[in-house]
């Protein structure tokens, strides 16, 4: 049988001008994202919202961040061409603004603005460092070349067991009465003025022995944060007997900026051992720890003037910790 003529082939029979080009297929990218969260509008540039840290992202868009235009009337050229998506999200919107304002202020303390220039400048000669024991060459080393900050959150679920007088109780649908709604709401304000980070960790070290999350103090403590520091934001999930909180700290690199010299130049060195401690946490650099316990105690729950209403609470604390480099 002759073969079969080029003309013929199902490959090339259909010239290439036959084929139609759909340029507006491909999703057009957003510049910024305008967001709601919980009713509080925030419109966001596309390279602040890469630079959150991963668990916030997972928080803000639990169904996969989302950077091109959604609905098919923004791609087709029409009329509705500089409209604006909203993005509905479930996420505090008082703890976002905390968390922008902390990244925004980092960034450009480390990079400087239009009138002033920044710590970057002053350590641009440390990247022509050569290989260390440390690690690779100074090029190659990303705490000298971003901003670190330290992520630490808290997602709290607590569990009040009410007194055995009757009173607080739960209908035949589960839906609690107003003296069982009144005790978890104070629960909720009692753990709410509990501020201090460390203290429940370092209850649950004293009373497990547990030498691993003694470390865990040790080394967030030697790296930027203190040992009796607060969290940065706290706060009551709504309708929920949950709390959220976050705490964000520069990470201590070793580098060190000195005052200006007497002809302006601005000395810069490097603490080694300080630098090795902080090149650890670069092991949760967009990969979140997450720590989970469970946290028992009994609170007294009286106001003024009341008799002592003692509550046994449980709380389950999960802890996540990560690295950002902005």
């Amino acid at each position: 049988m002759a073969a079969a003529s080029m003309s013929s082939s199902p490959i090339t029979q259909v010239s290439q001008h036959q084929v139609p080009i759909q340029s507006n297929l491909q999703p057009q990218l957003l510049t910024r994202l305008l967001l709601d969260l919980r009713g509080k509008r925030f419109s966001v540039d596309r390279e602040t919202i890469m630079n959150l840290p991963e668990s916030v992202l997972l928080c803000l868009f639990p169904n996969g961040l989302v950077l091109s235009r959604q609905s098919s009337a923004f791609s087709d050229g029409g009329e509705n061409e500089e409209d604006e998506e909203v993005y509905g999200v479930d996420f505090d919107p008082d703890c976002f603004s905390y968390v922008l304002e902390f990244f925004r202020s980092a960034s450009e303390t480390f990079y400087g603005t239009a009138t002033n220039p920044g710590l970057f400048a002053a350590q641009q000669h440390l990247l022509d460092g050569s290989p260390s024991d440390f690690g690779p060459a100074a090029s190659q080393n990303p705490l000298l070349t971003k901003q670190a900050i330290i992520v630490l959150r808290e997602e709290l679920e607590y569990f009040a067991i009410p007194p055995t007088d009757g009173q607080a109780l739960t209908d035949d649908n589960g839906i609690a009465n107003q003296a069982l709604l009144e005790i978890k709401r104070r629960c909720g304000q009692h753990i709410i003025e509990k501020r201090n980070i460390f203290t429940a960790l370092q209850r649950n070290v004293h009373k497990e022995n547990n030498v691993a999350e003694q470390h865990l103090i040790d080394m967030l403590c030697m790296s930027g944060f203190n040992r009796d520091d607060e969290w940065g934001y706290r706060a009551v999930e709504p309708s929920r007997c949950c709390i959220s909180s976050i705490a964000l700290v520069l990470l201590k690199t070793g580098i060190m900026h000195h005052p200006p010299g007497p002809n302006g130049e601005r000395p810069v060195t490097i603490d080694y051992n300080q630098m090795a401690t902080a090149q650890k946490l670069l092991l949760f650099w967009r990969k979140p720890a997450r720590k989970c316990w469970w946290d028992g105690m009994e609170v007294d729950i009286s106001q003024s003037e009341e008799s002592s209403q003692i509550i046994k609470l449980w709380a389950r604390r999960v802890w996540t910790l990560e690295l950002s480099l902005v």
